[in-house]
């Protein structure tokens, strides 16, 4: 889970102030200490946590804090508005052209994930905006750079301009755009080449890019996992290109968060992407306030709101409802929810969005365990799934054998759901919960 670290080690120093009912300047000196600690693990920029550790100290040092009768808390709530600060506020949206089509840049070294984002960033802004948008190979030195487009622009089913590895880098971005503007397509996004390591060739043809095609958006793409090494990466491709914004892969490994917490500070650019997953979907805007809160401890409500709103189906919703209303819950009902949370992310994530949950060791998260319960139903006929009481035995057997399970987690299912149903039955029995049925209510199983 990313940045499970530094939120480890940040709720260590704050729960032990909340168990002070005062605190003290040297309280207060001995938690700094132990944030400064835990930041440079995460490999924050050391400068960026020297001011910031200045900034939360002398607010701390305040009389909303020393006077106050919840004193940890303040402190978690002054950190919190410092690291929105941080890393920039607010959300910084793609300045789209007013004369189509807009165009992006995408930069960066090698194994960043350059060309994946590519596709992510298209199938984002075409869902999000409504566009139109075309992909542009113009890495032509990485052995099958131009095919990965390929097969990613056909995975969200974006089409791909390319004129083989034959071409110059430049003329093919100059083509792209020409032939995104006689197809209709009003946004480019260009697949750039990466190097190991920054060089002169290498800038001197992205700086020629940038002057023939004149893109609206340079966005440079580096790994998370990097730390440090990314926020200098950030700041020499700036240097010599001026980005327009940055977006950070692999948010969803093992982050220590020096990348997100300092890119914005040393480059001056905001962060206006984040990919946390493998998939063509697992690409979101980079909210700091959200971030701060995961990092915190604190979950992402509206993160998780966003994610539930785009995979529940308002229709499915309203049958479920009246499915509840009747007592008529089955697995091809639990099934259905499934498949829809599914849709939101991986469980690690989803726990790491619910407040309390984002730091909890003992509890088992399993996405593979949602994979056999699938199985397990899908083995199921028809009229098994519509009324689990009729699996006897040697239904049980046929189940496990076609599911590859063994039989007791057959069992395991069946107890579990016939847990679920008596749990449904009791709630339609209160008239609250049915009032807020009759409103609307989902419930997200």
């Amino acid at each position: 889970m990313a940045f499970e670290g530094l939120m480890d080690k940040l709720s260590g120093v704050f729960s032990k102030l909340k168990g002070h009912g005062k605190v003290t300047e040297a309280d207060i000196k001995v938690a700094m200490r132990e944030v400064k600690l835990a930041l440079l693990e995460a490999d924050v920029n050391f400068r960026v946590v020297k001011d910031f550790i200045e900034k939360v100290s002398e607010r701390c040092k305040g009389s909303e804090v020393l006077e106050s009768l919840t004193p940890g808390q303040q402190v978690i709530k002054i950190v919190r508005e410092e690291l929105i600060y941080l890393m920039g506020k607010e959300n910084e949206k793609i300045s789209f052209s007013s004369k189509p089509p807009t165009i992006i840049m995408m930069v960066g070294l090698q194994g960043a994930g350059k060309t994946t984002t590519a596709g992510k960033l298209a199938a984002l802004i075409r869902k999000d905006n409504n566009k139109r948008p075309l992909l542009v190979a113009c890495d032509i030195y990485r052995p099958a750079a131009i095919k990965q487009l390929e097969v990613v622009g056909a995975q969200i089913n974006v089409p791909v301009f390319t004129l083989g590895d034959k071409v110059s880098p430049v003329e093919i971005a100059q083509k792209g755009v020409e032939h995104a503007k006689q197809h209709g397509n009003d946004l480019v996004i260009i697949d750039t080449a990466g190097r190991l390591h920054i060089d002169e060739k290498l800038m001197e043809e992205l700086s020629e890019i940038k002057e023939k095609v004149n893109p609206d958006e340079i966005l440079l793409v580096v790994d998370s996992m990097t730390g440090q090494d990314a926020v200098n990466v950030a700041a020499s491709f700036n240097e010599q290109l001026e980005i327009t914004g940055v977006v950070l892969t692999k948010l969803d490994g093992d982050t220590r968060g020096g990348a997100a917490l300092s890119v914005r500070a040393v480059s001056g650019k905001p962060v206006k992407f984040a990919c946390i997953g493998e998939k063509m979907s697992d690409i979101e805007p980079f909210f700091p306030d959200r971030m701060a809160s995961r990092i915190l401890g604190m979950g992402d409500v509206l993160t998780l709101i966003d994610k539930a709103q785009e995979a529940f189906d308002e229709k499915q919703a309203q049958e479920m409802e009246k499915r509840l209303r009747q007592n008529q819950f089955t697995l091809d009902d639990f099934l259905v929810q499934m498949s829809q949370i599914k849709k939101m992310g991986s469980v690690s994530q989803l726990m790491g969005m619910i407040p309390g949950m984002g730091n909890v060791k003992d509890v088992e998260v399993d996405d593979k365990k949602m994979g056999r319960i699938e199985a397990i139903i899908l083995s199921m006929t028809p009229a098994e799934r519509g009324n689990p009481s009729i699996i006897n035995g040697s239904r049980k057997i046929r189940i496990s054998k076609g599911s590859g399970t063994q039989v007791q987690d057959v069992n395991q299912l069946l107890r579990q759901f016939e847990q679920m149903q008596k749990m449904i039955k009791q709630m339609m029995g209160n008239k609250a919960f049915r009032r807020k049925a009759a409103k609307g209510f989902n419930l997200p199983f």
